[in-house]
C-alpha cells in the first residue's frame, strides 16, 4: 500500500522476517546504511544527531543529517531530516525537517513495516513539490531495498 498527500508519504510492506530482525535492520546504523545506501559512523540512539554519507551511485558526494527521535523497541523508530537535500551549495539547516516514522507490527507471515514521512507542508514552497516527489520515489525504492536486504541477510 502506498498513499501520498501534500503533507505526507505513507508506505507499507509485509516483510517475511521476524519483527526482531526487521527492528535490527532499521535501528542498527550499519545495517540501516547497507540497505539505505549510506554510511554512518555512530550508532542510532534517541536524541542523537548523526551525519550520513550517501553511497547511492551518482549521489556519493552528498551527506545528510538525521536526528533520531524515538526508538521504542520492536515497535517504533523515528527520525527527522531535511527531505531531498541534494544541492550541496544550499544550506538546508534553517528549513523545517520532516518526520520519518517506521512502525512494526507482527502479523501472520512476518512483519508489517509501515513508513510515514510527514511535514512536507512546512517545507518552503519553492522546494516542497520536488521534495515530496523525490521522497515518494525514494521510499518506494527503499521498501524494495529493505525487503531484498532481509532476504539476503535473514
Amino acid at each position: 500500500m502506498s498513499t501520498t498527500t501534500t503533507d505526507r508519504i505513507t508506505k507499507e510492506i509485509l516483510l517475511k522476517a521476524p519483527r526482531s530482525r526487521v527492528w535490527r535492520a532499521l535501528t542498527d546504523s550499519k545495517e540501516f546504511g547497507t540497505w539505505f545506501q549510506s554510511v554512518f559512523t555512530e550508532p542510532f540512539r534517541p536524541g542523537a544527531r548523526l551525519q550520513g554519507r550517501i553511497t547511492y551511485p551518482g549521489y556519493e558526494h552528498l551527506k545528510f543529517d538525521l536526528v533520531i527521535e524515538k526508538m521504542e523497541p520492536e515497535r517504533l523508530f523515528s527520525f527527522r531530516w531535511h527531505p531531498n537535500a541534494v544541492d550541496p551549495s544550499l544550506d538546508y539547516s534553517k528549513e523545517p525537517t520532516t518526520l520519518v516514522e517506521f512502525t512494526l507490527e507482527e502479523i501472520e507471515g512476518g512483519t508489517l513495516l509501515k513508513l510515514v514521512e510527514s511535514g512536507f507542508d512546512a517545507i518552503p514552497l519553492a522546494r516542497r513539490a520536488d521534495a515530496l516527489k523525490a521522497n515518494e520515489g525514494g521510499w518506494a525504492e527503499q521498501m524494495v531495498a529493505i525487503e531484498a536486504y532481509l532476504r539476503r541477510n535473514p
